[in-house]
């Protein structure tokens, strides 16, 4: 395996030739402007689940490209152009002036979803936008972001400042306590995941956050292993959660972040 392919070798098997091609598209259209390609979420913390994990990536450029470079490149990597083997793909574009600065802001310039399993999108404003999900996965990247094109994640992908993460996982609890549009078992394991960031200042993969909460908390251990079991399945699969207990333990998630954000004065 060459220089060139040496990163692919970081990511599972089966989502290699896609993660080539989209580099290879990407390098296309944005040109010499293109700085870096980083694998972020699932496919950096070493949880990815074929047929049931988004592919998600960072696109920095060096300056801003004009809008119709922006929706090239949205076209390019369409499911329907480019067919996502993953439930779906989940792509955002930063100029990296902004990518290189803690920000609690979106600060996107193109914001795809594309893929079987995901509604399609691509926004090309961040007004009225909700940050918070930007915000995580700049600090998954900063911390383990893998870069498939370009320098280490950590040199183009700065870490948001404390208490602009804080911030942002208050937001992301709240969004899985409402619970609207988000899967019961992945509304469990983003909590555990939370939790488990305020209590070590990193982010592990869902899995691995499940099994250090459900060993800590004996009251919550069959909802959390059964939240496990299902994220273990087929989106199309998954097992049903009850209610009454997925709020009962994002309540608690959410005091748990509280309590850490106001011992870090965020």
């Amino acid at each position: 395996m060459d220089a060139k392919t040496e990163p692919f070798r970081a990511v599972p098997a089966e989502v290699r030739p896609y993660l080539t091609e989209l580099v290879q598209r990407t390098r296309a259209v944005c040109g010499p402007r293109l700085t870096a390609v980083v694998a972020v979420g699932s496919l950096a913390l070493g949880d990815y689940r074929h047929g049931r994990s988004d592919i998600d990536v960072t696109v920095v450029v060096e300056s801003p490209p004009p809008a119709t470079t922006l929706r090239e490149l949205a076209d390019a990597l369409d499911h329907r152009q480019l067919p996502c083997p993953a439930a779906g793909l989940e792509l955002v574009v930063y100029t990296a002036d902004f990518a290189r600065v803690p920000s609690g802001e979106a600060g996107y310039l193109l914001d795809l979803n594309t893929g079987a399993q995901l509604p399609g999108r691509a926004a090309f404003d961040t007004a009225g936008a909700p940050s918070f999900w930007y915000v995580i996965d700049r600090s998954v990247a900063h911390q383990n972001g893998i870069a498939l094109y370009g320098p280490p994640a950590p040199e183009v992908i700065a870490a948001p400042r404390p208490t602009d993460l804080h911030t942002a996982i208050r937001a992301s609890v709240r969004e899985h306590g409402d619970g609207e549009g988000h899967l019961a078992d992945n509304r469990v394991l983003n909590g555990c995941r939370s939790v488990v960031y305020c209590r070590t200042g990193r982010w592990f993969a869902k899995r691995d956050a499940a099994k250090q909460v459900a060993a800590a908390e004996e009251d919550f251990r069959p909802l959390i292993e059964a939240a496990v079991r299902s994220f273990e399945r087929p989106r199309a699969a998954a097992l049903p959660l009850p209610a009454p207990q997925v709020r009962a333990f994002l309540a608690w998630v959410r005091a748990r972040v509280d309590e850490n954000a106001a011992a870090v004065g965020a």
